[in-house]
């Protein structure tokens, strides 16, 4: 019989905002790519390859180093242990844009390798070491319905111990990530992992 699921984490990045488990971690007015660039030295966080990324990948990047600090997370588990499962609306138009006006005086090498939603996945496993199941889908609006199914599945066939998962979306400076930990442990502060508990927590508006 499979464990029960809990949600241990949350993280969530909205309008100039850095959320974890609900509380105010980080503010700061400016664009997107301001902001994206001022959490990331607030924080303290040393990876260099972060200036290269897109304003996708640099959100998902984010919102990760949020939600796993101070969690033990590298030394509780294997490298493929931890699943990723994200979505969002936009795919990876925010950076296909940018890349379109670049043709017209050649093409931008630096901006067609993030032409794909799923590179974000690839860097947040860069980063952390992650060798487990992964994917990325494209839907209209956040569906908690879904990712529990989803990840109750790669539970079920044991092939990961715990997921990372959720929204990673960005559309010039419209943008929003959340992201949840799930694990099979329970802790005081755990919620039950469901579509209603998902939805839920998408619903609120901090701040």
């Amino acid at each position: 019989m499979q464990p029960a699921l809990h949600i241990t984490a949350y993280s969530l990045i909205t309008r100039n905002k850095i959320f974890k488990n609900g509380q105010l971690v980080y503010e700061q007015p400016g664009s997107s790519d301001e902001f994206l660039n001022a959490a990331y030295a607030h924080f303290e966080i040393s990876y260099p390859k972060f200036h290269k990324m897109d304003q996708l990948c640099k959100l998902g990047f984010l919102a990760t180093e949020i939600l796993l600090k101070g969690t033990g997370h590298s030394e509780k588990y294997g490298e493929t242990e931890t699943g990723l499962v994200l979505s969002n609306a936009n795919s990876s138009l925010d950076v296909d844009l940018k890349y379109a006006k670049t043709i017209q005086t050649g093409a931008s090498p630096a901006l067609f390798v993030y032409t794909l939603p799923n590179i974000v996945i690839g860097e947040i496993s860069i980063r952390w070491h992650f060798k487990g199941e992964n994917a990325f889908f494209v839907f209209k609006q956040f569906d908690g319905n879904f990712i529990v199914k989803y990840v109750n599945g790669l539970f079920e066939n044991k092939l990961i111990k715990n997921c990372i998962c959720g929204w990673v979306d960005i559309l010039k400076e419209d943008y929003r990530a959340l992201l949840f930990l799930v694990e099979t442990t329970d802790s005081e502060n755990a919620m039950t992992f469901t579509a209603g508990n998902l939805n839920q927590l998408n619903q609120q508006e901090h701040g």
